[in-house]
């Protein structure tokens, strides 16, 4: 029987998305789920749905255990999976707040700029205690983060802890591959691609079919069917500019440079009409979790008590990984955040880059990617540049890393002045103060 401890699995959502895939798997039809949270409530309830599952499934071997104790969940685990949220909405929303109060428009808030650092403030020190549980606890395990801000996260991590087996994964990829395919009529499968960069910002280097290369095909699309166009604004309007296309949603690509949120007739043009789930008004993350504040506990005991379960397994990488390393071993190439070791050429050295890995029984093989085009890793560079000097500023306990890291945020420096940033990161800061007390 093999391990997996779910680390801030009353994220009940993903919790049960991910333990249903694991369980698709023949090989781990044995698992045995840890499932760990500090909130007793939702432990139980994701408890109660991850044996639903498996019920569901006819997997009478299947064991889930719950406990509020993160080293008994991580004893001797095989896989870990950690998707944990430091502060409640009470807190994070301070994040986008009060960049707004100072003109910043921050859509989701989760990855970089200002709002991304402060999470990462506050979440950095949770995750090294982790990783110094698993390092004494299960230290051969495989260890895959999806906790944001990742990039941020995973560099401190690996930085502190190079000798686990440990990388960050993001939906992203995958998702922007199919919707690309669905744009032109194919079906993904048939489909090759090269994708690097860093987290929520890398690029397709290639993407064909048959060695044909589909990006004409794409460009066609988007130039000819508004319908297309209009569902994801701003990554099409940077794909019709850089000629290479970005991962993530439009919503949160509009935080990362300078050109769109910058004033409120482009936020207008590009951030409030697309048809993606998220086309980029402010704040919509912070407004998604405030309703679910009241409601979450309401969906759930629907979910409980439905007869109607979807057994079907999705696209998350975790389940593929686990089942390649120690289920039926069965390869399996993916994308993942790691520290930029002659992995990108032309990217910081050692930056967390997101870059193809494989998984296999021998563990996670990174793969050489080689230089980017030159303009895209100039963008890249700006926010890994950004990100490592958080990073620095976190583990050195340095503000004034921290207020530099803000201060070249691609979107706050279109805004503010160096004045006005410093007294923006002021207030942060004792926004933040609970959370912080480690920092000073």
């Amino acid at each position: 029987m093999k391990k997996i401890a779910c680390i801030g699995a009353g994220s009940f959502e993903f919790t049960r998305t991910l333990a249903r895939d694991i369980m698709t798997f023949e090989a781990l039809h044995d698992v045995e789920f840890a499932l760990m949270d500090i909130d007793e409530k939702r432990l139980s309830y994701i408890e109660r749905g991850v044996k639903k599952i498996a019920a569901a499934m006819g997997l009478s071997k299947v064991r889930v255990t719950s406990t509020t104790d993160r080293r008994e969940a991580l004893k001797d685990a095989d896989g870990v999976v950690i998707t944990v949220l430091q502060g409640g909405v009470d807190v994070w929303r301070s994040d986008i707040e009060i960049p707004k109060s100072y003109g910043v428009d921050i859509n989701v808030g989760d990855t970089r700029g200002p709002a991304g650092i402060f999470r990462a403030l506050r979440t950095i020190p949770l995750m090294l205690s982790i990783a110094q549980d698993i390092s004494d606890l299960c230290p051969r395990a495989i260890i895959l983060n999806y906790t944001n801000p990742m990039a941020m996260l995973c560099r401190a991590v690996q930085e502190r802890y190079p000798h686990l087996r440990f990388t960050g994964l993001c939906h992203s990829v995958q998702s922007t591959s199919r919707m690309l395919a669905q744009w032109i009529g194919e079906d993904i499968d048939d489909i090759s691609y090269l994708c690097a960069g860093i987290n929520h910002q890398a690029w397709y280097l290639s993407f064909t079919k048959n060695s044909e290369d589909l990006y004409p095909r794409i460009r066609k699309v988007i130039e000819e069917d508004s319908s297309v166009r209009d569902r994801e604004q701003v990554r099409n309007d940077m794909f019709l500019h850089l000629d290479y296309y970005v991962t993530e949603s439009s919503g949160h690509n509009s935080e990362y440079t300078a050109w769109y949120r910058k004033r409120p007739d482009l936020i207008e043009k590009y951030c409030t009409r697309g048809t993606n789930w998220n086309p980029g008004h402010y704040a919509f993350i912070r407004d998604e979790y405030l309703k679910r504040k009241e409601t979450w506990e309401d969906e759930i005991t629907v979910w409980l008590e439905s007869e109607d379960i979807d057994l079907e397994r999705g696209h998350e990488y975790a389940a593929f990984i686990f089942n390649a390393v120690f289920g039926d071993l069965t390869p399996f190439d993916f994308n993942g955040n790691v520290r930029n070791f002659a992995l990108i050429d032309n990217l910081p050295d050692g930056c967390c880059v997101e870059v193809p890995v494989t998984a296999s029984s021998e563990g996670l093989e990174i793969h050489h990617v080689g230089s980017l085009p030159s303009h895209l890793a100039l963008i890249n560079t700006v926010s890994a540049g950004c990100e490592e000097l958080a990073v620095r500023g976190a583990l050195n306990r340095s503000r004034r890393d921290i207020y530099h890291a803000v201060l070249l945020d691609p979107l706050t420096s279109a805004v503010l002045c160096p004045a006005e940033i410093e007294q923006m990161v002021d207030e942060m800061f004792l926004a933040n103060s609970e959370y912080l007390e480690w920092f000073s």
